[in-house]
């Protein structure tokens, strides 16, 4: 593997040593003389050569976790990162702020679902919520419902194709959701060249946002539909890009309130939060 151009290039040889033996680490240096056979060698160096090549190491294996899940990621779906578990930190301290109890049937929608990730999460945190897990990608739902089956959650998640909220606004269950979240598509156009070569080449175009003029096209259609859907006192919760805070907080006007805005570990603001009234 050419160290120099895949980051963190040991720790993806690794993984996919692991991948293709089908043991985990612990076996992995615990038997450092075993030799490979043949087979395994042809197999696993030609993985060596896909991850050299640019593509992600997740969609190799086809797996990555999660909020302690383990996902099944293919190019149809963004890849699951660290930085999106601050959506799911965010609303869980917002639900103990307004003092929801974790099995209350809550009602949270979660829009661009892409693998489930947040969906699922939500649905693992509060067993008696019902969970909307909504995207534009029949092949993303695809994904979603296969991980929902997976990890047992599926009698409680309900899959919609829609752009954004479209669907459910004009539905009856309308104006009756606690909580709306999304990690929407939030890179456009003219941040697309400073994104990592991974992320550019092989990550779903849609789901990033590269149809987009501006990184906060997205935003500007979903605040004022997650108003719509939500109760009063409800809130919705978004991931947001690299210094969009700003712009971001600015496209709620005067009808929230709360809004907050919560970093990720490297200090960056990552997460927009904010109450309708």
């Amino acid at each position: 593997m050419l160290a120099h151009q895949v980051p963190s290039a040991n720790l993806a040889a690794e993984l996919l040593l692991m991948h293709v033996l089908g043991r985990d680490r612990a076996y992995i240096y615990s038997h450092p003389d075993d030799d490979l056979s043949p087979e395994i060698l042809e197999r696993y160096n030609k993985l060596i050569q896909e991850r050299a090549a640019g593509k992600p190491t997740q969609y190799i294996t086809g797996h990555q976790e999660f909020w302690d899940l383990d996902f099944e990621v293919t190019p149809d779906v963004l890849i699951p990162r660290p930085e999106t578990e601050h959506v799911v930190e965010r609303t869980i301290e917002l639900a103990k702020r307004r003092g929801l109890e974790m099995d209350a049937p809550l009602r949270i929608v979660d829009v661009g679902t892409g693998s489930g990730c947040i969906a699922l999460a939500m649905a693992s945190e509060f067993p008696g919520a019902t969970v909307y897990a909504v995207d534009i990608s029949p092949a993303a739902l695809a994904v979603a419902t296969r991980n929902a089956l997976r990890l047992g959650l599926a009698d409680r998640v309900r899959f919609v194709e829609s752009d954004l909220l479209d669907k459910l606004i004009d539905a009856d269950s309308a104006k009756e959701f606690d909580f709306v979240l999304s990690n929407p598509p939030y890179v456009g156009k003219q941040e697309l060249e400073s994104v990592q070569r991974e992320v550019r080449d092989f990550e779903p175009a849609l789901a990033l946002g590269t149809n987009l003029e501006r990184a906060e096209e997205i935003y500007e259609k979903l605040f004022p539909q997650a108003f719509e859907a939500l109760k009063p006192g409800g809130c919705v919760v978004v991931e947001i890009g690299y210094k969009m805070h700003d712009r971001v907080v600015a496209l709620f006007g005067d009808s929230w309130v709360e809004i907050e805005v919560t970093p990720d570990l490297a200090g960056i603001p990552r997460v927009v939060s904010a109450r309708k009234p």
